[in-house]
């Protein structure tokens, strides 16, 4: 079963910083679906099962932005 969480990544500012976001959380190991809205800065993933919140951060971070703590 699929598995939706939506975090808030900060410091993206153009279309460049969705494609590294979107990249870095693709590669992790059973995500289907990475939706960025670059205005609010939400994240949705979606993915075979729950992620670990550090690997998650360690994805957003190798891109080079921030995520909020929520």
């Amino acid at each position: 079963m699929a598995v939706t969480s939506t975090y808030t990544v900060t410091g993206m500012t153009c279309s460049h910083c969705v494609q590294a976001v979107t990249g870095e959380l693709t590669a992790l190991p059973g995500v289907a679906e990475v939706r960025v809205d670059l205005t609010s800065g939400a994240v949705t993933v979606t993915s075979e099962s729950p992620l670990a919140d550090d690997d998650v951060r360690a994805a957003v971070d190798e891109a080079g932005y921030e995520l909020a703590n929520a």
